[in-house]
């Protein structure tokens, strides 16, 4: 059985950081894109970032560009989500994700999804 499992939300004051993590188990993610999306209450689930299978590329929503980065460990099968210079807006659900040969921001493109960490940013 496939398992995301995301952790290290919290709360955090507006221009502070955070570290989110992703463990994937349950079968080999060679091949796959990781990606992260958030849901805000009352709102839509939106991209946020994703990278493909070799860590060579990555993808930004254009709000999140030069404070948060996207990594993963391959050996662990580990994804990671630097967040810096947190805003406000960027509080939400933050849901790990993961799709098969593709690099993009659709989420019906991601077939296997994890059970979110919240992240709150206060002012």
């Amino acid at each position: 059985q496939v398992q995301l499992v995301e952790s290290g939300g919290g709360l955090v004051q507006a221009g502070g950081s955070l570290r989110l993590s992703c463990a994937a188990s349950g079968r080999t993610f060679s091949g796959y894109t990781m990606g992260w999306f958030r849901q805000a209450p009352g709102k839509e689930r939106e991209f946020v970032t994703a990278i493909n299978w070799s860590g060579s590329s990555t993808l930004y929503t254009d709000s999140v560009k030069g404070r948060f980065t996207i990594s993963r460990d391959g050996a662990k099968s580990t994804v990671y989500l630097q967040m810096n210079s947190l805003k406000p807006e960027d509080s939400g659900v933050y849901y790990c994700a993961a799709a098969p040969y593709y690099v993009g921001s659709r989420k019906d493109q991601y077939n296997y999804w994890g059970q979110g960490t919240q992240v709150t940013v206060s002012s």
